[in-house]
C-alpha cells in the first residue's frame, strides 16, 4: 500500500459517521494512566520523493542488493515515478481495459488518449499526436516509412549514426523488404551530425532525415542549423526527442520539425527489465492522414454534451489493406495514462525544474568526474543529462570496481561504436545525490 494521508475533510467525514466528534474519542476505553500526554517526537514532515529515499536508505542496511546507484541511461531513463501514478494505474477501470472494440462506450479511455495526445502536441509543438505507439523505436521506423509517404520523390532516406542503435536497427528490420534506403550520415568529433558530410549527402535527392535530439550520445543536435538545409532541398526531418529534455530545449515543431516522435518510458513508467515502453507521435495537421495508428477527438452528442470518440484509425483491420498507412493494431493506453498522470501531476514548471535539475547534475557529474587525473571527456558539444566518459582505464576493471561499490558505472560504448571502446556513456537524473557522483570520482582515482 502506498502512503496518502488523508485530509482533514476525510478525517471529519469519518468521525461523523461513527459518531464521534473528534480522534480522543475513539481511545475513550484506554486509561488515561496509560496513554501518552505528549505528541509522538518525530521529525517534520517530508515530500514523497525525501520520504522515498529516507525509507529506501534505511532499508539498504538490510541488504546491500537494495542500495545500487545507477548511472545507466542509454534510452532507459531511471526517474522517480510519484505514487499518484500507480495509484490511477491501477483503478480496475483502467488497468484491465483492452483495446475498445466499440470505442465510444469507453469514455475514460477515450478522454485519458485525448489528454495524452494533447500534452504530446503541447510538448514538442506539433499539431497532432496519435493514441501512442509500441515504443521509440517502432515510432523512428514509422516515422521514417510515413516520411517517404509524404514525399514520393525518391526512396533514400538519411539516418544520423547518433540516433540510439537500437532504434536504426529496428528501422531497418521495417523497411528490409522494400526499395526504401537507410544513408547513415556520420557524426563529428563534437558527437553532433558533421555537417559536411550532410551537405555532401544531400547532394542528391533524399526523402527525409531522421535525427535524435538530444542524440544516443547525450549531445544536443543543432535543429536551427540542420532544418534549412533539409527543407531547401524539399525534404523532411524526423526527429526522435526525449520527453523531458523539452522542459528546457525548444521544441522541435519550433525548430522546423515536420515528424516527432520519441521513447516516454522515462515520464512516469519506471524501468523493468527492457519495458514496457511508450512510443509518442506527433505531425502537423496537413499530414494527418499519413500518420500511423489511431486518434482520438473531442466532439459534442445530439444533446450537447462533451464526448469522445476514435476520430481516425488508418491502420489495415480498418480500411483496405493497400490503404492501410500501418499495421499497428493498438496503442500503449496504460503506459500513455501513466505519462499523462505524470506529465499532469509536474505541470509546465515543475517539468522545466526537473529538466534543469536534471541537466545540472549531469554538469555536476562531468565537471567532478573530468577533474580526476587520467579522466576526458571526449566529446565537447553541449548535452543534457547524460554523457560520454573516457577513464582512461579499462572499461571492465572500472565498472567491476564500481559494482563493488555499490554502483553501475555506466553503459560501455563498445557494443555501439567500436571506436568508443574505452568509453561509457553516464546518466545522470534526479535519483542521483551529489555524494554519489562525489563517490563515483573518488573510487575512479583510487584505481
Amino acid at each position: 500500500m502506498r502512503y496518502i494521508p488523508h485530509t482533514e475533510d476525510d478525517i471529519r467525514r469519518m468521525l461523523q459517521a461513527v459518531g464521534v466528534d473528534s480522534l480522543e474519542r475513539l481511545f475513550e476505553s484506554i486509561p488515561e494512566s496509560v496513554r501518552k500526554a505528549s505528541g509522538l517526537d518525530l521529525p517534520e514532515p517530508l515530500d514523497e520523493y525525501s520520504l522515498t529515499a529516507l525509507l529506501t536508505r534505511m532499508a539498504e542496511t538490510n541488504s546491500h542488493a537494495c542500495g545500487l546507484t545507477s548511472f545507466l541511461g542509454a534510452g532507459v531513463y531511471n526517474h522517480h515515478v510519484p505514487a499518484a501514478v500507480d495509484h490511477v494505474l491501477l483503478r480496475g477501470d483502467f488497468f484491465t481495459a483492452y483495446t475498445p472494440y466499440q470505442p465510444e462506450i469507453s469514455q475514460g479511455t477515450l478522454q485519458a488518449i485525448y489528454e495524452f495526445q494533447t500534452m504530446i502536441c503541447e510538448l514538442t509543438g506539433m499539431e497532432v499526436a496519435n493514441a501512442s505507439l509500441y515504443d521509440g523505436a517502432s515510432a523512428l521506423a514509422e516515422g521514417v516509412l510515413m516520411a517517404q509517404r509524404l514525399n514520393k520523390r525518391n526512396r533514400r532516406v538519411l539516418l544520423a549514426r547518433s540516433i540510439h542503435p537500437e532504434y536504426r536497427q529496428t528501422t531497418q528490420t521495417y523497411v528490409q523488404h522494400s526499395d526504401l534506403e537507410l544513408i547513415e550520415v556520420p557524426f563529428g568529433p563534437d558527437g553532433r551530425i558533421d555537417m559536411q558530410e550532410l551537405e555532401r549527402l544531400a547532394g542528391e535527392p533524399f526523402a527525409a532525415i531522421a535525427v535524435q535530439q538530444p542524440n544516443a550520445l547525450g549531445v544536443i543536435e543543432r535543429l536551427d542549423q540542420i532544418q534549412p538545409l533539409v527543407h531547401d532541398k524539399g525534404s523532411l526531418i524526423v526527429c526522435v526527442n526525449e520527453p523531458l529534455s523539452l522542459g528546457m530545449l525548444k521544441p522541435p515543431g519550433e525548430l522546423g520539425a515536420d515528424i516527432v516522435l520519441g521513447e516516454g518510458a522515462g515520464a512516469g513508467i519506471a524501468p523493468g527489465f527492457g519495458g514496457p515502453h511508450l512510443g509518442f507521435f506527433a505531425v502537423n495537421k496537413k499530414q494527418v492522414r499519413s500518420m500511423p495508428g489511431r486518434l482520438c477527438g473531442a466532439t459534442t452528442d445530439a444533446k450537447g454534451n462533451r464526448g469522445f470518440v476514435l476520430t481516425l484509425s488508418t491502420r489495415e483491420q480498418h480500411i483496405r489493406r493497400e490503404k492501410a498507412t500501418s499495421n499497428i493494431c493498438t496503442n500503449q493506453a496504460l503506459c500513455a495514462l501513466a505519462m499523462t498522470v505524470y506529465l499532469s501531476l509536474l505541470g509546465p514548471q515543475g517539468l522545466a525544474g526537473l529538466a534543469r535539475l536534471n541537466h545540472y547534475k549531469a554538469e555536476y557529474a562531468k565537471r567532478t568526474l573530468a577533474g580526476v587525473p587520467g579522466v576526458e571527456l571526449p566529446l565537447k558539444a553541449p548535452t543534457f543529462n547524460e554523457f560520454v566518459l573516457r577513464p582512461g582505464k579499462s572499461i571492465e576493471r572500472v565498472r567491476k570496481a564500481l559494482l563493488d561499490a555499490g554502483i553501475l558505472a555506466g553503459f560501455p560504448l563498445a557494443q555501439w561504436y567500436p571506436e568508443m571502446s574505452d568509453c561509457l556513456l553516464l546518466a545522470v537524473t534526479e535519483n542521483i545525490p551529489a555524494e554519489e557522483i562525489d563517490n563515483y570520482a573518488r573510487l575512479l582515482q583510487g584505481l
